[in-house]
């Protein structure tokens, strides 16, 4: 079922959840994309929305979505080992491997009720054109990485990209040890000129901030920001931060923590949650790519970010609304787009759960049951921009391509 550029109501919506609260069984009306009203109203077509909690849907703030080819493969390893035999792989694979591992991560990530993501890879032509076929909002643009891509071919495929109602071009940047300075400069004067930001891998290990302080006498976020980058900054990970650093990111348009794949890949350290939350610098949350953490599950990664923050801190300061607020309207502050929440002049960006999935049911355990309990799973139908997509349909077209993914590996 899919309805796009009419008006239509969700009718009977057993809960509706965002970061204003609770509410039971309203209507949702929408009309060419974006929320109109929310209430008793009802216009257009009706759609029986009684079986089902709905919430804003989610932003995957940070991925690698060209890399599901390489999902389980070398696993149990430390991010710098397993980094080496990506990179190898990614440099043998054909340009096709990447473009079907696109789309089944967008298609997974739509099944999972997220509808905007960062991508940070080499393909964003891709990204641009599956974004614009499922009406995924998407941040993307090829990979400023010294060992595999050429800085002035890089350059020439970033500004072929065009910004669309769903596609974002932007600047990626592996990390500062990857990539030397002169090709740091170009993508920063390339943010300038675009009027975008940069998306970069920063102070992610013990062993980034020691080898940079070594060799530069400044700390990763010292050494971005002498650089002039911190104004157009989305960092990731940041698990070995200091307090110091955190000041110069209140600069920053975001940051994006990760914990699965930090746990996953022995980077140690962590994000500083609460402190960045109450310096007013915008988190988001990222599952990473489908081969360091495996899964695309943002729903999963909430609990993760909590329980990884638990865990370090000795405390509870960081709660299921921090992580929800993080995933949904933080997510989409960092697109520029006015989602995020439920309620009219909002994009209709939707996730909608299984409400026998949550139970007991009941209006003040409704976000600790989506953050604590739920997975991916429990949502039936995502609406992107006013579009619904059915689970089963999803999946069944995440098969289809992946038998073509696996057949085209079996013959590299």
């Amino acid at each position: 079922m899919v309805f796009q550029n009419n008006t239509y109501t969700l009718t009977h919506c057993s809960y509706v959840l965002d970061l204003d609260g609770v509410r039971e069984n309203v209507n949702i009306v929408i009309d060419n994309g974006y929320i109109i009203a929310v209430g008793d109203d009802t216009q257009g077509e009706e759609i029986d929305c009684s079986e089902f909690v709905v919430t804003p849907g989610f932003v995957n703030a940070h991925t690698h979505l060209g890399m599901i080819f390489l999902r389980g493969y070398y696993d149990d390893s430390n991010l710098h080992i397993w980094l080496s035999k990506m990179w190898e792989e990614e440099r043998k694979a054909l340009r096709e491997t990447f473009r079907l591992s696109t789309e089944i991560g967008i298609l997974e990530m739509m099944s999972y009720g997220i509808t905007g993501f960062v991508d940070m890879y080499f393909n964003p032509e891709d990204v641009a054109e599956f974004s614009e076929l499922y009406g995924i909002r998407a941040a993307a643009g090829i990979t400023f990485l010294n060992s595999i891509n050429d800085p002035n071919q890089v350059e020439r495929v970033q500004r072929s990209l065009k910004k669309s109602k769903f596609f974002i071009p932007i600047i990626n940047v592996h990390s500062i040890y990857s990539t030397d300075e002169k090709t740091i400069i170009l993508a920063k004067e390339l943010a300038e000129e675009l009027k975008t930001w940069i998306h970069i891998h920063l102070s992610e290990t013990r062993k980034e901030i020691y080898d940079t302080k070594r060799k530069l006498g400044l700390f990763p976020v010292e050494y971005i920001n002498k650089l002039g980058l911190t104004p157009y900054l989305h960092a990731v990970h940041l698990g070995w931060v200091s307090s110091w650093e955190l000041e110069i990111l209140k600069a920053s348009r975001s940051t994006a923590h990760c914990p699965t794949s930090n746990m996953k890949l022995a980077t140690a350290g962590a994000f500083p949650f609460y402190e960045a939350k109450e310096l007013g610098i915008n988190v988001t949350i990222g599952t990473d790519g489908p081969a360091s953490n495996n899964s695309l599950d943002i729903i999963r990664e909430m609990k993760e970010a909590v329980l990884l923050q638990r865990h370090s801190y000795w405390d509870t300061r960081i709660k299921a609304l921090d992580v929800f607020t993080a995933a949904t309207l933080n997510g989409y502050k960092l697109l520029g787009v006015k989602g995020g929440k439920i309620k009219p002049g909002y994009v209709a960006d939707l996730a909608l759960f299984d409400k026998y999935s949550l139970r007991p049911l009941a209006k003040d355990r409704l976000l600790s049951n989506i953050v604590y309990l739920s997975t991916g799973d429990y949502i039936k139908k995502t609406i992107l921009n006013g579009k619904i997509y059915d689970k089963k349909e999803l999946t069944q077209k995440i098969r289809t391509i992946y038998d073509r993914l696996e057949s085209l590996m079996e013959k590299a």
